[in-house]
């Protein structure tokens, strides 16, 4: 074989493997749950500009992302998954609230956090974006500032967007379902009981999402949060291939949307500028996150940036940027890290051993 041939067969190869990270998949989603689901978020910030208290009603946008967990299922089984996961929004996010005061209790309360959440999802079959975001949640409650007096007021606003998304998930879903009939009763999935095997993973991607945590802590990190936010959804992969590529597509998508968010922080917006930003790029994250992750991931940044940093003043935008960056990119390998062994052929061994004990 000529060395010519030689280097078409590694090239096609080489496309064969990275071909995939650049496909758009065909699912999409309904128009009207794109809008929904993206007004759902913005609604408070609207309301935090209106009354001039933006920053406290970012609290409430986080709760919002519950209209997310929407399935397309009957409307009473729907209305009782979104109600459950705003109860389990409520949860971890007070768990936070009430422990940052000490860093390594605040480590130990995510990882159990990480493993409950875990845990419940994968029982319940919980599909994308599945425990994600109740991680999330967890996390950005840490970034505020320790003060007991405001633990249930905290709290209690971020279910009061929570609450808010139902509600409009509840009016979209009357429509879908009793007036415009575009609406397919799909069944759910039905329960894993494979304890053991449930067990052992939640532990594994546990201990790596509160380890990040702790690694960020110990290295003094000026707000660790986005080092566990960004092991979770790597190693939410379903194989070791999806692990990588969600590794690849996010610190390329992370790169690129922190150049956005530095744009943004750059120019300043006010209260409604902003909330017009939160529904765009609420609405794309929408639109591509069933498509391709890196391109979600473009603005999945500037969002979470907007929603953990916004209130940060006197930090060049510049400094703030980049060291967002090396965080995600910490937390990244160690994602994928955890998703080598979850994934590893001994490990997968160890977990069907245990399967077949009497």
């Amino acid at each position: 074989m000529s060395n010519t041939s030689v280097s078409l067969t590694l090239r096609l190869r080489l496309w064969k493997k990275i071909k995939p990270l650049f496909e758009l998949s065909d699912h999409k989603r309904p128009l009207g749950f794109l809008a929904v689901s993206a007004f759902s978020v913005t609604l408070p910030a609207l309301v935090g500009a209106w009354l001039d208290q933006f920053s406290t009603a970012i609290l409430a946008c986080m709760g919002g992302l519950v209209i997310l967990y929407m399935r397309q299922t009957n409307l009473s089984r729907r209305m009782m998954i979104l109600a459950t996961c705003a109860f389990g929004f409520a949860l971890s996010f007070a768990l936070g609230v009430l422990t940052s005061f000490d860093q390594y209790l605040s480590a130990a309360t995510l990882t159990l956090t990480v493993f409950l959440v875990t845990a419940i999802c994968r029982f319940y079959a919980l599909p994308p974006p599945g425990m994600l975001f109740f991680i999330v949640v967890a996390c950005l409650a840490r970034t505020l500032p320790f003060d007991l007096s405001l633990a249930a007021e905290r709290t209690g606003i971020l279910m009061f967007g929570a609450m808010s998304a139902c509600l409009l998930a509840l009016i979209y879903s009357v429509y879908q379902v009793y007036i415009s009939k575009d609406y397919v009763n799909r069944p759910t999935e039905e329960v894993d009981n494979n304890i053991v095997a449930i067990t052992i993973e939640s532990l594994v991607i546990s201990l790596f999402v509160g380890g990040g945590y702790l690694l960020a802590i110990m290295a003094d990190l000026d707000n660790p949060y986005w080092v566990p936010i960004s092991t979770a959804a790597i190693m939410q992969g379903a194989t070791f291939r999806a692990v990588w590529h969600r590794n690849v597509h996010r610190i390329i998508g992370t790169t690129i949307g922190m150049g956005i968010a530095w744009v943004i922080f750059s120019l300043a917006p006010g209260p409604w500028e902003l909330a017009l930003l939160i529904f765009v790029l609420s609405f794309f994250i929408e639109i591509l996150i069933t498509r391709n992750y890196g391109l979600a991931v473009l603005f999945i940044t500037p969002l979470t940036v907007i929603f953990a940093d916004i209130t940060i003043t006197g930090t060049d935008t510049g400094q703030l940027m980049l060291s967002r960056l090396l965080d995600i990119i910490l937390g990244c390998f160690i994602g994928l890290v955890g998703g080598w062994v979850i994934h590893h052929p001994q490990f997968v061994r160890l977990v069907n051993k245990q399967l077949s004990k009497p």
